[in-house]
């Protein structure tokens, strides 16, 4: 393999490679988010419990559940906003990929044709030498 295609393919792998840590990360988040969401419900909840039997709590209630739909609402772009940084992601990864797998079949296309040529060098090496043989009487 030529030196060209060597650094083409490491180069490339290794946009692959930082493109799949940044997807990891991404979805990570995204899975954060999303594991806030379940624990501000789970929350909610609770304190909706806790204040059935309470005759004061009312008060307390409404200013809890509007705190909560506000932290909701943030957590929940969050995730719209993972989502599509995610779909971004994903799509530089496939465009990453593919370019790596072009590299690796120009350099593979590029290693057959030198062993072709190689081939046809040694064939017509031995070609040349059958010939001074034949002609020397040998």
């Amino acid at each position: 393999m030529t030196k060209w295609a060597a650094s083409l393919i490491r180069i490339s792998t290794h946009e692959v490679e930082t493109l799949q840590k940044r997807l990891a990360e991404i979805v990570e988040r995204r899975t954060a988010a999303e594991l806030r969401v379940a624990m501000l419900d789970a929350e909610a909840e609770a304190e909706a419990q806790r204040a059935q039997g309470d005759a004061s709590a009312g008060w307390y209630m409404i200013g809890y559940r509007e705190g909560h739909k506000r932290r909701r609402a943030e957590v929940l772009l969050q995730i719209d906003q993972c989502h599509e940084e995610e779909v971004g992601a994903r799509d530089a990864l496939a465009e990453a990929f593919e370019n790596l797998k072009k590299y690796e079949h120009v350099a593979e296309q590029a290693k057959v044709l030198a062993a072709k040529k190689q081939g046809a060098f040694e064939s017509a090496q031995l070609d040349e030498l059958g010939l001074r043989r034949k002609a020397a009487g040998f």
